[in-house]
Order: C-alpha cells, then sequence, then structure tokens
C-alpha cells in the first residue's frame, strides 16, 4: 500500500478571521464570479502572492539566474493574459484579485457565452461538460492560457455538444430578441425626434405672418 501521504493546504487563509472590509470585499467577489465557498477566493489570492513575492525577490537579484527567471515569470504572465507583453516586470505588483478571477474557467465560459450565468458555467465544468483541446476539465478554478480560450467547448460525450440542445437554442433565441429591442428602441427615438422637430418647422412661418402684420400696423 506504501505510505499515507499527508496532502497539505495549497493556499493560506486571511491571518483574522473578523475584518469587516475583508468580508465584504470576499461576498461581493463570491457574488460577481459564482464561487461556492471563500476558499476559492483565497486560493486566487495565493497565486497572486506567490507573483508578487517572487517578482521581489527577482529585483534585487543582479546575477544571470536572476534574469533567468525574470524572464520565465514573464512569459508565464503573458500566456496566462495577467500581463501584456508591453508590461514591465514591474506592473506584477499591480495586479489585483479581479486580475486573477477573470482568467479562471469559470468566468471564461460564462464571458463567451457557453454559459447563461456564472451558476451554470460551475455545473458544466464540474459535471464534465467542458473540455479545452479534447481534454475534460472539472476544476473552476483553472487558470485559463490565452492560447487556450479559442479551444474552450463542450465535450463530445456531452449533450450539449449538439446545436439543437434546447439551452443552446434559448441562448439565441435570446439574444435575437435583444437585437429586436434594440431595433425598436432606435426606430422609437427617431420617431421622437421627427416629432419634436414638427412643430418647430410649423412654428417658424406663423412667426414671420405675426412680424409682418405688426409692421403694417406700425405703417
Amino acid at each position: 500500500m506504501g505510505d499515507i501521504r499527508k496532502i497539505r493546504k495549497k493556499y493560506k487563509g486571511p491571518s483574522h478571521p473578523w475584518q469587516k472590509t475583508r468580508i465584504d470585499e470576499e461576498i461581493e467577489l463570491s457574488k460577481e464570479y459564482g464561487t461556492k465557498s471563500k476558499e476559492e477566493i483565497w486560493k486566487m489570492i495565493s497565486v497572486l502572492r506567490r507573483f508578487a513575492n517572487q517578482s521581489k525577490k527577482l529585483v534585487s537579484l543582479r546575477t544571470e539566474q536572476a534574469e533567468k527567471e525574470k524572464i520565465q515569470l514573464m512569459k508565464r504572465l503573458n500566456s496566462l493574459g495577467l500581463l501584456k507583453e508591453t508590461s514591465g516586470f514591474d506592473d506584477i505588483l499591480n495586479l489585483g484579485i479581479k486580475d486573477v478571477m477573470e482568467r479562471r474557467l469559470q468566468t471564461i465560459i460564462h464571458r463567451k457565452g457557453l454559459a447563461k450565468s456564472m451558476r451554470q458555467a460551475r455545473q458544466f465544468i464540474v459535471h464534465d461538460h467542458i473540455c479545452i483541446d479534447g481534454k475534460k476539465i472539472t476544476s473552476p478554478s483553472y487558470l485559463v492560457r490565452v492560447g487556450e480560450e479559442g479551444k474552450i467547448g463542450f465535450s463530445t460525450g456531452s449533450p450539449f455538444f449538439s446545436s439543437d440542445h434546447p439551452e443552446r437554442i434559448i441562448e439565441e433565441v435570446v439574444e435575437a430578441k435583444k437585437k429586436k429591442i434594440i431595433k425598436e428602441t432606435k426606430e422609437e427615438k427617431k420617431e421622437k425626434v421627427k416629432k419634436e422637430e414638427e412643430p418647430k418647422k410649423e412654428k417658424k412661418p406663423k412667426q414671420e405672418k405675426k412680424k409682418k402684420a405688426e409692421k403694417e400696423k406700425t405703417k
């Protein structure tokens, strides 16, 4: 059987359990990104903290190995979409928790329109409906690389893979309705503008007639 390996935590929780500002921020993040628990937020904070600590260590070093590690760190952050190729090494410390949360698989599925909500996106991932380049991913906190964004889709064994699935048809209908509503609102605005301009045009000749009549009286 072998020795039982102790699974250690991959994140570090907050230093103090009762901080109102931190708790309020975590509640807002969990609502916005549809996390199941605050542990998922703490995991992303730990990832961000590791990048920041690594950058702080490398800034103070002037060796060849440090320069290589700087390049590797920048390449990794660029591949994850956390930094642009034009950004500098100092921009690592400017990264926030939302920058990391936006790169989660759950968030990207919702942003791409594959799911109606964050909760539905989470459900698709956990129930083996989502794959990246043919490989199933069951972790909503998976950080998606820039090159993997175009390879995200429904797995071939999933009922959502077919475009005739009711959930996917509903999405198309909703989009069509939104487009119709936008067109109707634009047409209504044009009609209102026309109605407002018509009385103004009619008032001009009446005002000219009044002026002519006043001039004749003065004569």
